[in-house]
C-alpha cells in the first residue's frame, strides 16, 4: 500500500470526526504506506479490539507502517509501543498536529521517538479549524468541546481526552457558514461533555447560548442536531431554544446510565432519577414531538434486581426511544472496578432485558408516525431521517441531500416507509 493512510476508528463519533481531520493532516504531510488505529478506551473490551485490529493490520500489511493514536493510545502507550506490530504512539494532542504527521512521511529526515505522547492533562485548548464537518453529503458533524472536568466512576475517559475545553463561538459559526455554503443542510453539534461547553471561555457562556448564536446568525441552515447531553446541566438558553426553534431538531440523546438513585450515586453521576423525569416532562409540554435517546448500563457494580427495575422503569417513565444499552465490563483504573462485580451472565440478562424494551419502544414510536407527515433528509437516493432522526426508506429514488416532505405509509423492522 503506498497510496494515502488508511484509518481503523474505534469508539465514539468524535473519534471519527478525528480520524477524518487526521487524513487530511497526513495527507498534506504526504504520509504514505500506513495504517492508523485509532482507539478507544471506554472498557476493557475496547482495548481488546484495538490490540486484535493492530495485530490484523501487521499480518496483512508487513510492510506498513502502523500508528496507534487515540484514548487507549493516550492513557496506556507504553503497552502499545511494546507490541512489536506497532511503529509509532501518538498522543490525543500530537495526533491533531501537523508536524507529527510529517515526521511520519518518508521525506522526513532525522529520527523520532516511537512515543509521542505527552500530558493530555495540560492541554488548554480544542482546535476548532480541524476540518469542515464531516459525515453523508447531506449531514456534517462540528467538534465544538473536548474533555470533561467529571469523574464518573466507571470512566476512564477524561484520562485521555483531558479536561473539558471549548471551541470559541466565533470560530464555530464561521465553520457552519462554511458548511452551510457547501449545501450542507443539516450540521450536528459534538464533543465529548457538550453541555460543559462554555466554562473555560470568557464570560462563562453556557451551551444553549452557542446554539442561539448558531440559529441567529446562521439563517439559511436548514437543520441543527444536537448529538448529546447531560440533561441535568441544560441551562434555560437551550431549553428556550428547544421551544421555539424549529430549525432545532426535535431529538436528544440523554447521558443517563441509569435508573436508580443508589447506583446513580455510585457512579458520581451528578442527576437524580426524578431530575431526568422531571426535564423529559418540561421539554416535551413544550416541544410535543420531542423525542429521546438515553445511554444505559446495565449491570453496575453492585446493582440489584431492584437497581434493576429502576432502569427499566426509567425508559417507560421517560418515553424514551432510542437505547444504546452497554452491558458493564470493569475498566482498570476506574473505581468501579474495585467495586463487587456484578456476576456476567446476569449483565448479558440484564442487557438483554433493556434491549428487549428498546426494541418495543422503537415500535411504539415507528406506528405512531404512520399518516403523519415529515420533513425528511435524504442520506441517499432510498433513505433518509426524520426530524427526530427515525430512518425513512422509499421506493422511488429520492435527491441526495435533499429534504424532502412526505408521509408515512407504513413501518418495516426499525424503519418507516414514506
Amino acid at each position: 500500500m503506498s497510496g494515502a493512510p488508511r484509518f481503523t476508528t474505534l469508539g465514539c463519533r468524535l473519534n471519527a470526526y478525528e480520524s477524518a481531520a487526521m487524513t487530511e493532516l497526513a495527507t498534506e504531510a504526504g504520509v504514505k504506506n500506513t495504517h492508523v488505529v485509532n482507539t478507544c478506551a471506554v472498557t476493557g473490551e475496547a482495548v481488546r479490539k484495538s490490540r486484535q485490529e493492530i495485530r490484523r493490520l501487521r499480518r496483512d500489511h508487513p510492510k506498513a507502517q502502523i500508528i496507534v493514536t487515540g484514548c487507549a493510545a493516550q492513557i496506556d502507550p507504553e503497552s502499545f509501543a511494546e507490541m512489536p506490530e506497532v511503529t509509532t504512539v501518538l498522543g490525543n494532542r500530537e495526533k491533531m498536529e501537523l508536524s507529527s504527521w510529517r515526521k511520519l512521511s518518508p521525506d522526513f529526515i532525522g529520527s523520532h521517538e516511537k512515543v509521542q505522547v505527552d500530558n493530555i492533562m495540560s492541554v488548554e485548548e480544542t482546535a476548532g479549524h480541524l476540518i469542515d464537518g464531516f459525515g453523508t453529503r447531506s449531514r456534517a458533524y462540528v467538534q465544538v468541546q473536548n474533555g470533561c472536568d467529571h469523574r464518573c466512576t466507571f470512566c476512564i475517559i477524561p484520562f485521555g481526552r483531558g479536561n473539558s475545553r471549548s471551541v470559541a463561538a466565533g470560530v464555530v459559526v464561521e465553520q457552519i457558514k462554511r458548511l452551510v455554503t457547501r449545501g450542507f443542510n443539516e450540521v450536528v453539534l459534538t464533543g465529548v461533555d457538550l453541555t460543559s461547553w462554555g466554562s473555560d471561555l470568557p464570560g462563562t457562556p453556557r451551551f444553549g447560548d452557542l446554539v442561539m448564536r448558531i440559529l441567529r446568525l446562521v439563517p439559511d441552515l436548514p437543520r441543527l442536531r444536537i448529538s448529546s447531553i447531560d440533561s441535568v446541566e441544560a441551562d434555560e438558553s437551550l431549553i428556550e431554544a428547544m421551544a421555539i426553534e424549529k430549525r432545532l431538531m426535535p431529538h436528544l440523546h440523554l447521558s443517563l446510565q441509569h435508573g436508580d438513585n443508589l447506583i446513580l450515586k455510585r457512579m458520581k453521576r451528578r442527576h437524580a432519577r426524578e431530575d431526568v423525569i422531571s426535564f423529559c416532562e418540561k421539554v416535551r409540554a413544550l416541544r410535543p414531538e420531542m423525542t429521546f435517546g438515553a445511554d444505559i448500563i446495565a449491570g453496575f457494580p453492585t446493582e440489584t434486581e431492584a437497581h434493576f427495575e429502576n432502569s427499566l422503569k426509567m425508559v417507560k417513565e421517560c418515553d424514551l426511544t432510542w437505547l444504546h444499552v452497554f452491558p458493564y465490563s470493569p475498566r482498570e483504573g476506574t473505581p468501579a472496578a474495585r467495586m463487587p462485580q456484578v456476576a456476567g451472565q446476569e449483565i448479558k440478562s440484564r442487557a438483554a432485558m433493556l434491549r428487549n424494551v428498546g426494541k418495543a419502544q422503537v415500535t411504539k414510536h415507528l406506528k405512531a408516525q404512520v399518516g403523519r407527515s415529515h420533513d425528511i433528509l435524504m442520506e441517499n437516493s432510498k433513505m433518509g431521517r426524520t426530524e427526530q432522526f427515525s430512518e425513512v426508506i422509499f421506493d422511488q429514488p429520492q435527491k441526495e441531500s435533499t429534504i424532502v416532505s412526505a408521509q408515512i405509509t407504513g413501518w418495516r423492522g426499525t424503519q418507516l416507509i414514506g
